[in-house]
């Protein structure tokens, strides 16, 4: 009997054993599936993401940032099960981060002042209007430590950081944040946090490594975008900046003047897509033409709108004038209030009378026109006083501006050019020179207006060789006929 007592106990015992083995291998078995499924759902969480980034990319990514913002700051919260999460950029300064996009239910991340959180107490939405306006500089606590170390940070309770000492305890008790910087290449763009109010779990280890990935993905998005938004900007300003070409070339003349006893043949070939320079024919009356050529220093957009600028002031002044210092006064007084400082215009105004070959010339600052003389087959400069547009408001203007008269006999030709011609350098970079241009007015003055205008723009490519123009170029030619 008490060996059947001894030996069913035993096998008791045997099955209890049995049992616990199989709850404790079957509690494994649980455990391996619902960590399976929490894998599967964080792959599935992050293949989301990855898709949703894609097609915000592909999409709207390039012209709408704020979609691309969205994206990554949700995913990212998704993708971790995050309370919420928060991105901040550079700005253009790369001096501050801005908060770009956060998630609603996001702790915030920036020390709240105390008088904030009192606020808040009387006026909902003021912690939520302070996370979302305010920006930090670069080198500032967690964010500067993250970014400057290109590493991501674990931080369990912001509270408890020195950075957060004298903000408002009561709201970053407890809060737990992983921030991880985002960068392009060598290129810093700002960084990334995903964060859990104190009532939630904290980060795990795997929860900051896939973080990391988010952050790799989500800056390699952003530098993406970035490059896609800059060459669409670049193409939109390429074709305002044809716009505006197209603008300023229907203000030249499309066509060479008709004046009885002249030939006039005019060149502008601007440096860049604009032009800072700018000729000009109109008829005053039955019996006078005015020609003009400026030069506004500086080159490009800011030059081009001042061309315009002067081209109407100077139409508008010159109605019946009979006197060209007359009209460079007006003009001068018109303009100067609103030519920056660093800013001015060289100018030169004629008045031809049909017929008789005599022209009235002011300059204002401009070079010298240089007179072909046929009957002698010499050229020298016309030098007449003024000093440039919008250096002086008046007196001294006024006093320095005088008429000057010439009279050109058949086969004389007058040449009046901007500086780009006497300028344009070489390789070794030598310019090309008044002495250069003189030599060519010479030889080419014989054959007629047009010739001289194309020996010149020849001469000029030929020397400068392979060297980009530096500045705009612009002829004109008077041939007495």
């Amino acid at each position: 009997m008490t060996i059947l007592i001894v030996t069913l106990l035993g096998s008791l015992a045997i099955v209890l054993v049995c049992f616990i083995y199989i709850y404790r291998y079957q509690t494994i078995i649980n455990d391996l599936k619902q960590q399976r499924n929490d894998i599967e759902k964080e792959e599935l969480r992050m293949f989301e993401f990855l898709k949703s980034l894609g097609e915000t990319l592909s999409q709207e990514g390039g012209t709408n940032p704020g979609t691309l913002h969205r994206t990554i700051v949700r995913g990212a919260a998704m993708v971790v099960d995050a309370h919420g999460a928060a991105l901040y950029l550079l700005d253009k300064s790369q001096d501050n981060l801005v908060s770009e996009y956060q998630s609603e239910a996001c702790p915030i991340l920036v020390p709240v002042p105390s008088h904030i959180a009192e606020q808040s107490e009387k006026i909902p939405n003021t912690i939520d209007s302070y996370r979302r306006l305010t920006s930090v500089g670069k080198d500032w606590g967690p964010f500067g430590e993250s970014l400057r170390a290109r590493k991501s940070l674990h931080i369990k309770n912001i509270g408890n950081n020195p950075h957060f000492k004298n903000a408002d305890a009561k709201i970053h008790k407890g809060v737990s944040a992983i921030i991880a910087p985002l960068c392009y290449g060598e290129k810093e763009l700002g960084i990334l946090a995903v964060a859990n109010e104190a009532r939630g779990e904290n980060f795990t280890k795997n929860d900051f490594e896939v973080f990391q990935s988010i952050a790799e993905q989500s800056a390699f998005a952003l530098g993406n975008s970035i490059v896609h938004l800059e060459a669409v900007e670049k193409k939109n300003l390429e074709k305002e900046l044809n716009t505006a070409s197209e603008v300023q070339r229907i203000l030249l003349p499309s066509k060479s003047p008709e004046l009885e006893g002249y030939k006039i043949i005019g060149l502008n070939v601007p440096a860049r897509i604009v032009s800072g320079d700018y000729f000009d024919f109109f008829e005053l009356n039955d019996s006078h033409l005015a020609v003009v050529i400026a030069d506004v220093s500086g080159k490009g957009v800011p030059a081009s709108l001042i061309t315009a600028m002067c081209r109407s002031v100077v139409r508008a002044n010159a109605i019946n004038a009979s006197c060209p210092a007359d009209v460079l006064r007006k003009v001068n007084q018109q303009l100067f209030p609103d030519i920056r400082e660093d800013m001015f215009i060289s100018l030169a105004f004629l008045i031809l009378e049909k017929g008789t070959g005599k022209i009235s010339i002011a300059r204002a600052g401009h070079d010298a026109p240089l007179l072909f003389k046929a009957s002698s087959k010499t050229a020298d400069p016309v030098q007449s006083p003024g000093i440039a547009i919008g250096i002086d408001s008046g007196d001294v203007f006024n006093e320095a501006i005088a008429e000057h008269g010439i009279h050109l006999d058949t086969g004389d030709i007058l040449l009046l050019y901007t500086d780009g011609v006497n300028e344009a350098s070489d390789i070794r970079g030598e310019e090309f020179g008044l002495q250069r241009l003189h030599k060519t007015l010479i030889s080419a003055a014989p054959k007629g207006a047009d010739n001289l205008i194309s020996e010149i723009q020849q001469s000029v490519n030929k020397f400068a060789s392979n060297v980009p123009q530096n500045d705009d170029i612009t002829l004109i030619a008077i041939e007495k006929t």
